[in-house]
């Protein structure tokens, strides 16, 4: 089955980086598309980014500017730079795959067919 390791998280103060990363295998989807979303207890999951094996890309408003999402195809490997990082992007990330022609609907990542067990961000000001 598909396999989604997520690797990359850790503790960072107010206006640093990091940079995430999730690690596919097992998928056979010719077309499909990737996210990532966050979720801090007690509150709803957020969609952070998204790409498609088109390369079209969707970010939410709050991080538009701050996080890149890329896809290195080669080594099937998602990647999430996080810029600018502020307390509010704490969170536990998560990455999501799916298969077929997606619409890079943010609020669909988290219900995508496969999900990793997240990595935890923690931003202090």
């Amino acid at each position: 089955g598909v396999e989604l390791v997520e690797s990359g998280g850790g503790s960072v103060q107010a206006g640093g980086s990091l940079r995430l990363s999730c690690a596919a295998s097992g998928y056979s989807y010719s077309r499909y598309c990737l996210g990532w979303f966050r979720h801090v207890l007690g509150t709803v999951s957020e969609g952070v980014a998204a790409i498609n094996s088109d390369g079209r890309t969707n970010y939410a408003d709050s991080v538009k500017g701050r996080f890149t999402i890329s896809w290195d195809g080669a080594k099937n490997t998602l990647y999430l730079q996080m810029n600018s990082l502020k307390p509010e992007d704490t969170a536990m990330y998560y990455c999501a795959l799916d298969g077929g022609a997606c619409p890079l609907a943010l609020e669909e990542i988290a219900e995508y067919n496969d999900l990793g067990h997240g990595t935890q961000v923690t931003v202090s000001s």
